[in-house]
């Protein structure tokens, strides 16, 4: 045995004997998928709650019957920004008049308190749901309160609107956000989880799963979209089938300095795939790393991207599957490079593979040019197979989280863990690529998907428990071993935030946005946080009255490298912050919000920080890093 691969298996046994206080040698870069928008989300990253609404549905004008939607939307007039040019509009073949409504199917993510709904142009709205004081303030604003988010719904209704001056522009806002949308659009409640992550991926941000289409089971369509048609930031709604547009991707990651990972489309013409590409190089910062990849899952046969690459790709040309679909990775990798030109170390060009059948991952690596891409990209799943689901169902409702734990650990030894083995050295250490996981986690879902288990209670239980807490770490140290030869690992978790489901799964490692982790366990969140290659967070804790600073916000919460300090009454602030034994280690005059400080230099320890202002107010928080 030579001297590098002793040195790599001490490494190894150091990184699994100190799971909770790993050595940055052993830390994983690890950043996280977020989630597509829906109106019915709990993951909410805009104040402008518009831009999570519905899309538009038809309603018959002056029916004493009115069905929920007349179904009429579709041969309705649009403007580019998708507002109805007027309204009322008859449709032919219609005996009422239509109007266009939207919905917000769940406000459980919503902020609590008073908001106000912002429009252009003439014309009138109508509202229906859980809120409270309905006003209409001036002709084209409204306001309402939301006491009770969860449980309730929101439907909006354009009763009229003037067709030489339509409805337009439509803005629903809590009044926290009134003056600072316009600049500051991301949810400061979603940024205080999100931002303890370096790196995004936003596949499900750019619906890229049956991307444009309206039906996600009708892909007979060969047309290439051009770039023209891409998702445009004044339209009304960003839940259509294109997501939300790429400069929103960009200025997330500029404002908060983060890395990222986008799909490209699988219908992008050249001239869409092109300027996509000429966008995120001239509007990205350049010491932001990007990594791009064709679509998403193309060997996945319930997405339309798969089926229409399998249609025009293979069944049309005669060529077999999967080495039909190869071409359109092909052109994405070499226009990409192509527009980069000698900037190209900026970008990480990822080819998508399946972990759990190696010969078609091997079949569509070996197929590439070597040198036009950077890395491969399986998942790092683990979850339950066959034999295990149908062990766990005869046990049923008696089942428990120990049994579902150690079926886990079965299923690995038999599955995931051969495939990734033989991944790594049948494709990674054979084409010298390393290992970019594009998704990853507890895929801990039933037999069939989408069918309610009898061992669902043990299902969702396992989900808070000490018991995933410790596969997530064991499972981290065995993806610590596929590192080799220098080749770095990067894995983007799947996915942020969702609520428990035995049915479809508990895929988020939160299950709200305002999670307090303190009185509901988040194994996932905190095992992925100790395995994170930031240099070590800290956990804040307020330890005096914050009442006097309820217009201070502090976030994230952890925090690995910078606190962020929003200050709404802009107010100036002196920061001092404390070790253990009361020595001064920073001291901050604040003027300008939002603010930064910096505490990626600090080692591990107990730290308090102070901020005070002019008027003599006071706050405390304590800051814990192990």
């Amino acid at each position: 045995m030579d001297n590098l691969t002793i040195l790599f298996l001490t490494l190894t046994f150091n990184c699994q004997l100190f799971a909770q206080t790993l050595p940055d040698s052993c830390k994983l870069n690890i950043g996280t998928n977020i989630g597509g928008l829906a109106d019915y989300g709990t993951e909410i990253p805009f104040v402008d709650l518009m831009k999570t609404c519905r899309t538009w549905y038809s309603k018959d004008v002056d029916n004493p019957s009115p069905p929920f939607d007349s179904e009429a939307a579709d041969s309705m007039t649009y403007r580019p920004d998708g507002y109805p040019t007027h309204i009322p509009q008859m449709v032919p073949g219609r005996p009422y008049s239509q109007k266009v409504a939207t919905i917000w199917a769940a406000t459980d993510g919503w902020k609590a308190g008073d908001y106000i709904v912002l429009f252009d142009g003439v014309g009138q709205l109508s509202f229906w749901g859980g809120v409270n004081g309905l006003t209409l303030v001036n002709p084209n604003k409204y306001s309402f309160s939301l006491t009770s988010p969860v449980g309730n719904i929101l439907e909006m209704t354009i009763d009229g609107s003037l067709a030489s001056d339509p409805v337009r522009n439509i803005r629903v806002l809590h009044v926290d956000y009134e003056s600072t949308y316009l600049t500051q659009p991301f949810n400061p409640i979603w940024l205080d989880k999100l931002l303890i992550f370096k790196s995004i991926r936003f596949m499900d941000w750019g619906q890229t799963n049956n991307w444009g289409q309206n039906d996600p089971w009708s892909w007979d369509d060969p047309t290439l979209y051009q770039w023209s048609e891409r998702s445009k930031l004044e339209y009304y709604t960003w839940t259509h089938n294109k997501g939300v547009p790429y400069e929103m991707m960009v200025k997330l990651m500029n404002d908060y300095d983060l890395d990222g990972w986008v799909c490209v489309p699988h219908r992008a013409s050249n001239d869409y795939i092109d300027n996509m590409a000429t966008l995120f190089h001239n509007t990205l910062e350049p010491q932001r790393e990007l990594t791009v990849e064709y679509s998403n899952e193309i060997w996945n046969w319930m997405f339309g991207q798969t089926q229409w690459c399998l249609k025009y790709g293979c069944t049309n040309t005669g060529i077999t599957w999967p080495e039909g679909i190869v071409p359109y990775i092909q052109n994405c990798l070499d226009r990409w490079t192509a527009v980069y030109g000698t900037n190209v170390n900026r970008i990480k060009r990822a080819v998508g593979l399946q972990t759990g059948w190696v010969d078609v991952s091997q079949r569509i690596a070996y197929n590439l040019i070597p040198s036009s891409f950077d890395a491969i990209s399986p998942t790092y799943y683990f979850g339950l197979h066959t034999d295990a689901d149908s062990a766990l169902d005869a046990l049923g409702a008696s089942a428990t989280v120990s049994d579902v734990e150690n079926w886990v650990r079965i299923s690995w030894e038999n599955n995931e863990k051969l495939w990734l083995n033989e991944i790594k050295t049948t494709i990674s250490d054979s084409l010298n690529k390393p290992m970019y996981f594009y998704e990853g986690g507890q895929h801990l879902t039933p037999t069939p998907f989408g069918e309610e288990p009898t061992y669902a209670q043990a299902l969702l239980d396992i989900q808070r428990s000490p018991e995933l807490y410790n596969l997530y770490n064991d499972w981290f140290d065995y993806i610590r071993t596929l590192q080799s030869g220098g080749q770095p690992l990067k894995l983007m978790n799947f996915s942020f935030i969702s609520a428990r489901s035995a049915r479809y799964g508990s895929w988020g490692i939160l299950e709200s946005m305002t999670q307090d982790t303190s009185l509901i366990n988040a194994p996932k969140y905190s095992a992925t946080i100790e395995n994170m290659a930031n240099g070590g967070c800290f956990t804040l804790t307020a330890i005096s009255d914050a009442k006097p600073f309820d217009v201070i916000k502090i976030y994230p919460n952890p925090v690995c490298t910078q606190l962020i300090i929003q200050n709404k009454n802009s107010e100036k602030l002196i920061v001092n912050l404390f070790d253990i034994n009361g020595r001064k280690i920073k001291n901050l005059q604040i003027i300008n919000f939002p603010s930064t400080i910096d505490v990626s230099d600090l080692i591990n320890g107990v730290y308090l920080l102070n901020l005070s202002s002019d008027s003599k107010k006071f706050f405390t928080y304590r800051l814990v890093k192990q």
